[in-house]
């Protein structure tokens, strides 16, 4: 039997076109986002990589409780969390103009 959080997850994978890794990263980016423009975090800063940590560390308790391998819920924390990882580390090394 399926816990309601997988439950809920297989519906959301139903009605959005994506894959599971996918929907992490969208998920991280978001995440990121959210740092930037609601908690005014600079994109230089690692407290913007903050959010989509504890969201994607959060979401992996559920799946961890639920059975699943710690490899794959280390793949989806990297997954969730890469994207803005390799911005916020481009932007510190100054590789693009941030106003």
């Amino acid at each position: 039997m399926q816990s309601d959080y997988q439950i809920f997850k297989l519906g959301w994978l139903a009605v959005l076109p994506l894959t599971k890794d996918a929907i992490h990263i969208y998920i991280g980016f978001l995440c990121f986002l959210v740092a930037l423009i609601l908690l005014r975090r600079k994109l230089t800063s690692y407290q913007a990589l903050l959010p989509g940590f504890l969201v994607s560390l959060a979401l992996e308790v559920f799946d961890l409780r639920d059975g699943f391998g710690v490899l794959a819920s280390l793949k989806d924390v990297v997954n969730t969390n890469l994207i803005p990882f390799v911005l916020v580390l481009l932007a510190r090394w100054k590789s693009f103009n941030v106003s």
